[in-house]
């Protein structure tokens, strides 16, 4: 005997023929063919799916604990919830993230998926809802506007967590190149102009320490999210829930997720309110920023080979031009600061969505979520590919850096609280003047000895603070 090809599913707008392997139902599918917008489904985030199953297998505990759910029905979505958890079934979360109805065809996909595969554990087909329904069982005491909001915070926060983990990586190998170059002497620059010397160390340890600070505001951000709606049902009164659900609910959700979740004070507020998710987008904007400006300094450090700076040779990744033989581009820096840009579009997007929620409820939630989980994938993607394919592999070019210190008129500011502002500026017009360099003008005009000059020219002294003699003696030497 053939197997039928289809199950017949019927919803408010009548009957539907739903694929007979799929383990979604007439809801998803009905989505998939309305939302046909990014072309990536739900399933291309993993941890909105993990996020959506524990937050079904605690709605289910909290029921059957409180006497609403039979504890073989139960124990059958639980079953089911631990596989999808496992990533099993995923290639079933097929609605566009990009949809209306405020993630309602994302809640009606995992009560489907968890459904029929609960189905099948009691020992029933898919589609035999009488037994197990995905809306009356699965969805029990729930609302898509409690579940889609929490899942999105539980995702979120694996998010940081993987993120962080690839900018600890990040920040590790800036570390360690400031380590490795910290004798090497170099030419600080402002405004692109020579500015006053200072170790290639010092330079690689500034990437370090922004991508420490940005951790430390993204850790602080995080905690924001922690506090969940669940319970909260349609718009935050807790309509068709027990009393206490919402308590027993968000208990079981931390045991399941490993996060310390709380529910929120006022469920209303906090069903319509993604001031959380502003903030996460803004931290997300911050570090896409620095990372991008850390990616203009590598590029500008390492142009030429010839006719640029030339201070540091980032490792070649692959030819750079079909027409110029040889000519090898720095293209891991240059995809980050896209991924920068990417997330300044993404921050914009969330900015927006959330500004037009109206009254009790934020219709907007999915284009937040889409944007806001393409940001961490791309920024965590970058962070670890920057440090692999790039900072690892950065070498120094000790006698450019040499070069270009020694020639440097900037020099004489070193000197300034030693010969005087008058004399040091009279130096450095020599200098430019004949294209020569701050030492022989100084020796020449008689202002220091040869020994003074170089005790104040020292690396050590030139790179951090140092005590001067209180008032010197104005130094004058010979006129030009």
């Amino acid at each position: 005997m053939n197997t039928p090809a289809f199950r017949v599913e019927s919803d408010l707008l009548g009957e539907r023929n739903v694929p007979a392997e799929a383990y979604y139902g007439v809801h998803t599918l009905r989505a998939v063919e309305n939302f046909q917008i990014s072309g990536t489904p739900i399933s291309a985030y993993p941890n909105l799916i993990l996020a959506l199953a524990a937050v079904k297998q605690a709605a289910a505990e909290a029921n059957a604990e409180l006497g609403l759910l039979p504890v073989p029905l139960r124990d059958a979505i639980i079953a089911a919830c631990h596989e999808v958890r496992e990533g099993k079934f995923h290639d079933q979360f097929v609605v566009d993230t990009i949809q209306g109805g405020a993630g309602t065809s994302t809640n009606m996909n995992a009560n489907e998926v968890i459904c029929n595969r609960a189905l099948e554990i009691l020992g029933h087909q898919r589609g035999e809802y009488a037994y197990l329904h995905p809306n009356e069982h699965v969805n029990m005491a729930q609302s898509t506007n409690d579940v889609y909001p929490t899942a999105l915070r539980i995702a979120t926060f694996f998010a940081i967590e993987h993120l962080l983990e690839a900018m600890e990586v990040l920040r590790a190998a800036f570390n360690d190149k400031a380590v490795e170059f910290a004798g090497l002497l170099k030419l600080g620059r402002t405004q692109l102009q020579d500015a006053v010397p200072m170790t290639l160390g010092q330079e690689f340890s500034t990437y370090a320490v922004m991508l420490e600070e940005d951790m430390a505001r993204l850790r602080e951000a995080s905690a924001l999210i922690r506090e969940v709606n669940l319970g909260a049902t349609a718009i935050g009164t807790g309509i068709t829930a027990h009393p206490d659900y919402a308590a027993k609910a968000t208990a079981a959700l931390s045991r399941i997720t490993g996060i310390e979740l709380l529910t929120a004070p006022n469920l209303v507020e906090a069903t319509q309110d993604c001031g959380a998710f502003v903030q996460i987008s803004g931290v997300l904007k911050r570090i896409a920023v620095k990372l991008s400006k850390t990616c203009n300094d590598l590029r500008l450090l390492s142009s030429g080979p010839r006719a640029g700076f030339g201070e540091i040779n980032l490792p070649p990744m692959q030819a750079g031009s079909s027409i110029m033989p040889g000519k090898v581009n720095p293209v891991i820096p240059e995809v980050v600061n896209q991924v920068a840009f990417e997330v300044f579009g993404n921050d914009t997007v969330v900015t927006f969505a959330a500004e037009a929620g109206q009254l009790q409820l934020n219709a907007f939630e999915p284009v937040i979520a889409a944007s806001l989980f393409r940001s961490f994938k791309h920024l965590t993607n970058g962070c670890f590919t920057l440090a692999e394919k790039c900072i690892k592999g950065i070498t120094a070019n000790p006698e450019r850096l040499r070069e270009t210190i020694e020639r440097s008129i900037a020099l004489v500011t070193a000197l300034n609280p030693i010969i005087g502002y008058k004399n040091a500026t009279a130096v450095a017009a020599e200098a430019f003047a004949n294209n020569t360099n701050i030492r022989d003008v100084v020796l020449r005009r008689k202002l220091m000895t040869e020994a003074e000059l170089n005790e104040a020219l020292r690396p050590e002294a030139l790179t951090q603070p140092r005590v001067y003699p209180s008032n010197p003696p104005p130094k004058s030497g010979p006129a030009s």
